[in-house]
């Protein structure tokens, strides 16, 4: 993972637990509502990819959930 500087947060997601719990939705099934690619969520579900506030949002809103409930920041 990247990290900017020494004393980084660090950001973690709950998408998977999200996914289980709405019908165990699949990566490719988000992917579609949300407009990216199932490698896309595959790598933030994975903490390996920050994705932007724009697609954040919408990950959230496919959830019907508040966005901290999706992204939570760990200093």
């Amino acid at each position: 993972s990247v990290t900017m500087n020494k004393g980084a947060g660090q950001i973690t997601n709950t998408i998977r637990t999200l996914r289980f719990h709405h019908n165990e939705m699949t990566q490719q099934e988000l992917a579609e509502r949300v407009g990216v690619t199932r490698q896309t969520i595959n790598a933030i579900e994975g903490n390996k990819y920050s994705p932007s506030l724009e697609v954040a949002f919408r990950i959230a809103r496919v959830f019907d959930v508040p966005l901290e409930q999706v992204f939570q920041y760990n200093e």
